[in-house]
């Protein structure tokens, strides 16, 4: 699978999630770090990516547009999870998904809970 990470996550998790095989971009590298949500959306949607982030916006942009992709990963409460701690998080829970994401979807990501919604929304 193919991650853009979002700003709001740290650029450790591209070495972390790295070391388990994924190929994995912070969107930093890109110089999108201050780039609006729609642009962000649209890199990870033009480089075949699935974009992981804590910004609940990307899902009401995909609801809005009626796109069937990108698939958003949307991490819950990271603001005091040390990148490693996220990392055992994602790599815990996204390898059975792989089909859902791969299909398009919205994913959120809680501590003990985990929400699928199918895209396009509406």
């Amino acid at each position: 699978m193919r991650f853009l990470l979002d700003n709001n996550l740290s650029p450790r998790l591209v070495e972390l999630l790295g070391a388990a095989g994924w190929d994995v971009v912070h969107v930093g590298t890109l110089g999108l770090r201050a780039a609006a949500d729609k642009i962000v959306l649209r890199a990870a949607q033009d480089d075949a990516r699935i974009l992981v982030s804590a910004d609940t916006d990307f899902g009401a942009i995909l609801a809005a547009s009626h796109e069937s992709g990108p698939s958003v990963v949307l991490v819950r409460r990271v603001a005091d999870r040390r990148a490693e701690d996220l990392a055992r998080l994602l790599l815990a829970n996204l390898p059975p998904l792989e089909d859902d994401l791969r299909q398009g979807c919205i994913l959120v990501i809680g501590e003990d809970s985990v929400r699928i919604r199918p895209l396009p929304i509406g």
